[in-house]
């Protein structure tokens, strides 16, 4: 009886983790509806002072912006959005 409980415990645990990680890969319509001056604000004043727009080059941008959503965990999307506001003053 307490192996049974255990091993359901186990699978339990297993199928709400995977439910949850695959819930997380979607992008909300929450965040599909947040412009880059948004979410830039939410994200990437929370750790350091954010550099603003014109302070680097598009290219910079780039790299900085898949760097940031490595470390901060940040969606594709959102560090597309976030990268195209911070690129539009460099134009």
């Amino acid at each position: 009886m307490k192996k049974y409980i255990i091993i359901s415990s186990v699978i339990l645990l297993v199928i709400s983790t995977n439910m949850i990680g695959l819930s997380s890969c979607a992008v909300s319509q929450k965040v599909k509806d947040k412009t880059g001056v948004q979410l830039w604000g939410e994200n990437c004043g929370r750790c350091h002072n954010a550099p603003g727009p014109g302070e680097f080059s598009s290219a910079n941008w780039e790299i900085i912006g898949r760097h940031m959503r490595i470390r901060t965990n940040i969606t594709e999307t959102e560090e597309k959005k976030i990268i195209e506001f911070l690129k539009s003053s460099n134009n």
